[in-house]
Formats: C-alpha cells, structure tokens, sequence
C-alpha cells in the first residue's frame, strides 16, 4: 500500500523545515509520496468556487486509478483519533488495500467535485486550518500511526 499527500502550493518557509521532518519520519514506516500542485490566482473579481474547482482538477489529475482518496476538509469529515488512523492504514497494509490519497486544498479549500468523488473525508480539527498547518499535522500523524502499529514509544495517548 502506498500513501499520496496531493497538496495545493508548497510549504512555507516558517514550516518547510518541520513538514519535510515529518514527512521523512512517516515514510520510515509507509511508502509515502507527496505531490504539491500549483495554486490558483485568487485576482480580484474571481469566484472562490472557481479557483476551487481549478485547483480541483489538478489534485485529482495526480490521483492514480487504483487509489482511494481521503478528503481533508473540515466540512463534513469524520474527526479520527490517532489510533483510528493506526487501524486504517494497518488493516490495509496487510489486506493489500487499496493505496491511499490525502488531498489538502489551497486558500478556499476543496471543490465540491473532490468531496463528491473522495471515498472518505477526514477533520484534522473544527478549526480552519492553513494548507501547511494541515498538511503539517496529517504527517505528523502518519508518522504516530507508524509508531502505534509497530508498538513504539513516541505515541502516549491511548490505544
């Protein structure tokens, strides 16, 4: 099973070093790739659903056939616990699932065309949260997830 973060721009220089921290962290445990896309001018006069659904596309141009694709969004998504995720990526690291995208929209978040298609939404928080602090916080988690399945010690919640 592979794992694919698709995120709109890259990270910002205040959370560069963090992010590419956490995303080697979780790829010692899970075939990770992250993918950035380029963000949609917001000019003047531009619809949000417009820079939306054109950021849309070329999220969902990086999402491979076989994948089933997890919608970061607040709106709607299912709030998972640490030890859900865990579960997720093991039972499907030993049934041969299906690999798995996570896509991060840009300033106005995901089109309604990614929601429609995503197979699963997940909320990293009620908050609203900037793509660098989403994407920040589900590699961080991909990297927990790694350490619940294998038993080790850096997760201290419970199980």
């Amino acid at each position: 099973m592979k794992l694919k973060i698709v995120v709109v721009g890259g990270p910002g220089a205040l959370l560069a070093e963090a992010i590419a921290e956490f995303e080697q962290r979780a790829a010692r445990y899970w075939t990770l790739e992250v993918v950035e896309v380029k963000a949609e001018k917001a000019t003047k006069g531009k619809a949000e659903t417009a820079v939306q659904e054109a950021e849309g596309e070329r999220l969902l141009a990086k999402v491979t056939p076989d994948s089933q694709i997890v919608a970061l969004t607040r709106q709607g998504g299912d709030a998972w616990s640490s030890a859900r995720l865990a579960r997720l990526l093991e039972e499907r690291a030993l049934q041969g699932g299906a690999d798995l995208t996570f896509l991060i929209g840009g300033a106005f978040g995901l089109s309604e065309e990614v929601l429609r298609i995503a197979e699963r939404r997940m909320r990293l928080s009620a908050f609203t949260l900037t793509h660098d602090i989403a994407r920040l916080v589900l590699a961080e988690q991909l990297y927990r997830a790694g350490t619940i399945v294998r038993n080790e010690p850096y997760h201290k919640g419970r199980v």
